[in-house]
Protein backbone atom coordinates (compact mmCIF):
# COMPACT_ATOMS: atom_id res chain seq x y z
CA UNK A 1 0.00 0.00 0.00
CA UNK A 2 2.88 2.24 0.84
CA UNK A 3 4.04 1.53 -2.75
CA UNK A 4 1.09 3.05 -4.17
CA UNK A 5 1.15 5.53 -2.89
CA UNK A 6 4.60 6.81 -3.33
CA UNK A 7 3.61 5.85 -7.12
CA UNK A 8 0.20 7.86 -7.33
CA UNK A 9 2.85 11.25 -5.64
CA UNK A 10 5.51 10.77 -7.99
CA UNK A 11 2.58 10.52 -10.91
CA UNK A 12 1.27 13.61 -9.48
CA UNK A 13 4.78 15.70 -9.04
CA UNK A 14 5.26 14.66 -12.68
CA UNK A 15 2.31 15.98 -14.17
CA UNK A 16 2.76 19.58 -12.31
CA UNK A 17 6.23 19.68 -14.23
CA UNK A 18 5.13 18.58 -17.35
CA UNK A 19 2.04 20.88 -17.72
CA UNK A 20 2.92 24.98 -17.43
CA UNK A 21 0.71 26.91 -16.07
CA UNK A 22 -0.77 29.23 -18.71
CA UNK A 23 1.10 32.70 -18.54
CA UNK A 24 -0.68 35.83 -18.09
CA UNK A 25 -0.24 38.71 -20.91
CA UNK A 26 -0.25 42.48 -20.30
CA UNK A 27 -1.07 44.98 -22.01
CA UNK A 28 2.79 45.91 -23.80
CA UNK A 29 2.89 42.21 -24.26
CA UNK A 30 0.10 42.70 -27.04
CA UNK A 31 1.44 45.86 -28.38
CA UNK A 32 4.99 43.98 -29.08
CA UNK A 33 3.03 41.81 -31.27
CA UNK A 34 1.07 43.98 -33.42
CA UNK A 35 3.71 46.82 -33.62
CA UNK A 36 4.55 46.17 -37.11
CA UNK A 37 1.11 46.58 -37.81
CA UNK A 38 1.61 50.32 -37.41
CA UNK A 39 2.41 51.22 -41.27
CA UNK A 40 -0.80 49.15 -42.46
CA UNK A 41 -2.83 50.98 -39.79
CA UNK A 42 -1.85 54.18 -40.00
CA UNK A 43 -2.05 53.59 -43.71
CA UNK A 44 1.68 53.72 -45.13
CA UNK A 45 1.26 50.24 -46.26
CA UNK A 46 -1.47 48.49 -48.61
CA UNK A 47 -1.28 45.45 -46.85
CA UNK A 48 -0.38 44.67 -43.45
CA UNK A 49 3.34 42.79 -43.34
CA UNK A 50 3.77 39.23 -42.59
CA UNK A 51 5.44 39.93 -38.89
CA UNK A 52 2.17 41.85 -38.46
CA UNK A 53 -0.02 38.93 -39.38
CA UNK A 54 1.90 36.82 -37.08
CA UNK A 55 1.48 38.99 -34.55
CA UNK A 56 -2.26 38.86 -34.53
CA UNK A 57 -2.72 35.37 -35.37
CA UNK A 58 -0.17 34.83 -31.67
CA UNK A 59 -2.91 37.44 -30.22
CA UNK A 60 -5.97 35.45 -31.54
CA UNK A 61 -4.02 31.91 -29.96
CA UNK A 62 -3.94 33.58 -26.61
CA UNK A 63 -7.41 34.32 -26.37
CA UNK A 64 -8.30 31.07 -24.42
CA UNK A 65 -11.16 31.84 -22.07
CA UNK A 66 -13.53 34.40 -22.11
CA UNK A 67 -11.73 36.78 -19.44
CA UNK A 68 -8.82 36.42 -21.44
CA UNK A 69 -10.63 37.79 -24.78
CA UNK A 70 -12.34 40.81 -22.77
CA UNK A 71 -9.14 42.05 -21.35
CA UNK A 72 -6.82 41.72 -25.03
CA UNK A 73 -10.21 43.74 -26.38
CA UNK A 74 -9.37 46.26 -23.39
CA UNK A 75 -6.06 46.58 -24.37
CA UNK A 76 -6.29 46.48 -27.96
CA UNK A 77 -8.97 49.77 -27.47
CA UNK A 78 -6.01 50.97 -25.33
CA UNK A 79 -3.74 50.79 -27.94
CA UNK A 80 -6.25 52.27 -30.62
CA UNK A 81 -6.84 55.19 -28.91
CA UNK A 82 -3.48 56.71 -28.25
CA UNK A 83 -2.17 57.01 -31.42
CA UNK A 84 -4.94 59.37 -33.34
CA UNK A 85 -3.26 58.69 -36.92
CA UNK A 86 -4.84 55.20 -37.00
CA UNK A 87 -7.27 54.76 -39.75
CA UNK A 88 -10.39 53.03 -38.63
CA UNK A 89 -11.06 50.84 -41.47
CA UNK A 90 -7.59 50.10 -41.71
CA UNK A 91 -7.67 48.37 -38.11
CA UNK A 92 -11.21 46.72 -38.33
CA UNK A 93 -10.40 45.02 -41.42
CA UNK A 94 -6.68 44.36 -39.74
CA UNK A 95 -8.00 40.29 -38.43
CA UNK A 96 -9.35 39.76 -41.19
CA UNK A 97 -6.79 40.81 -44.19
CA UNK A 98 -4.26 38.21 -41.31
CA UNK A 99 -6.46 35.22 -41.96
CA UNK A 100 -7.60 36.07 -37.91
CA UNK A 101 -10.79 36.84 -37.38
CA UNK A 102 -11.14 38.28 -33.77
CA UNK A 103 -14.38 37.48 -31.76
CA UNK A 104 -14.55 41.60 -32.13
CA UNK A 105 -14.07 44.45 -34.25
CA UNK A 106 -11.45 46.49 -33.26
CA UNK A 107 -11.87 49.83 -33.16
CA UNK A 108 -10.94 53.11 -30.91
CA UNK A 109 -14.50 52.82 -29.40
CA UNK A 110 -15.11 49.36 -28.89
CA UNK A 111 -17.34 47.85 -26.24
CA UNK A 112 -15.09 44.85 -24.68
CA UNK A 113 -18.15 43.44 -22.50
Amino acid sequence: MKGVIICVLVVLAMVQVMVKPIEAFTCGDLAMKVMACAPYVTGFADQPSPECCNGVKQIKAMMVTKDDTREMCKCLKIAASAYPKIKDAALAALPDKCGAPLPFTISKNMDCN
